[in-house]
């Protein structure tokens, strides 16, 4: 079977080789040639390269340099700079006596009025003055030669009533501190330390509203209304805001007032002693005050 393949293949190669040979003869033979490119094809595929080439360096372009987006930017209220103002204030203070002050009097009560001048370092001078008051008394032995066994005094009529008694008192001084800013946003308001020493004076007083107590006219009442003075320290330790839009101003904060006073009468009716005795009066308070400022008003010069 084998030998048969091969006998038919090796006729069919014969036979083309003399059918190739008889096309020689007669000039009809040609070899195949390699297939030109047409002339139009090279500058094509060069166009086409410098395209790819420019659309890709687009895109590139594109991903590292986006397009610029407008952003809206929110602008913050202009906050007031630190800058020198002369300031009125008007305060209250709730205070607990200590000390010697508090074998006389209760809880009292201050109202004030002070004058200051703030830097533009934000130190603070100025000067105060403050009304004390209170209706707590503890001195057990006022008018004790006066009183009946139920408390009140004979009148000159002989109705037995009672005397009102009340604290009244003032102080005087000056002051020195400085604002301490915790936001740079706001340089005029922040934690505050002023000192303050001046004149403290405070007594009894005696209120006899129909003059019914002869014993208590003005040549006697010296006699029992315990009057104090001296000297004062006072700290205070506190906040102070002033708004961007002056309105909503003030300060907030402890306080502590040390006098160091003295009795002044020479002779007390009830317990027949003088009182010239040194005293401690201390006074542990709050203290909230309302500013009212005085801005410079700034002028703006032209050069022409």
């Amino acid at each position: 079977m084998s030998n048969l393949r091969h006998s038919t293949i090796n006729s069919l190669s014969d036979a083309a080789n003399r059918h190739k040979k008889k096309l020689i003869i007669r000039g009809e033979y040609a070899p195949l040639q390699p297939i030109k490119s047409n002339n139009f094809t090279m500058p094509f595929l060069k166009t086409l390269l410098v395209l790819f080439f420019s659309i890709i360096s687009l895109l590139a372009n594109a991903q590292t340099t986006p397009p610029p987006t407008e952003k809206k930017e929110h602008k913050k209220p202009e906050q007031p700079p630190a800058r020198p103002i002369f300031n009125v204030n008007l305060s209250g203070n709730i205070d607990l006596p200590a000390a010697d002050m508090a074998k006389r009097f209760g809880v009292n009560y201050r109202l004030g009025i002070a004058m200051k001048y703030k830097t533009a370092k934000n130190w603070i001078y100025g000067v105060k003055g403050e009304l004390i008051t209170g209706n707590k008394i503890r001195e057990d032995s006022l008018m004790i030669n006066l009183k009946t066994s139920q408390g009140g005094v004979v009148s000159q009529l002989g109705d037995v009533m009672n005397v009102g008694t009340f604290e009244r008192g003032y102080m005087l001084g000056v002051e020195f501190g400085r604002i301490f800013p915790l936001l740079q946003m706001n340089k005029n308001s922040g934690v505050t330390s002023i000192f303050s020493a001046g004149f403290i004076q405070h007594k009894i007083k005696l209120f006899d509203k129909d003059n019914s107590f002869p014993q208590l006219r003005e040549s006697y009442i010296k006699g029992y209304d315990r009057l104090s003075n001296g000297m004062y320290l006072e700290n205070f330790t506190g906040y102070t805001y002033y708004s961007a839009n002056k309105l909503i101003n003030f300060y907030a904060g402890l306080n502590v007032v040390w006098g160091y006073t003295k009795g002044r009468r020479d002779y007390l009716f009830d317990v027949a002693r003088p009182d010239t005795q040194r005293r401690n009066d201390i006074l542990l308070g709050f203290k909230l005050g309302w500013i009212v400022p005085i801005y410079k008003k700034v002028t703006e010069e032209t050069y022409y």
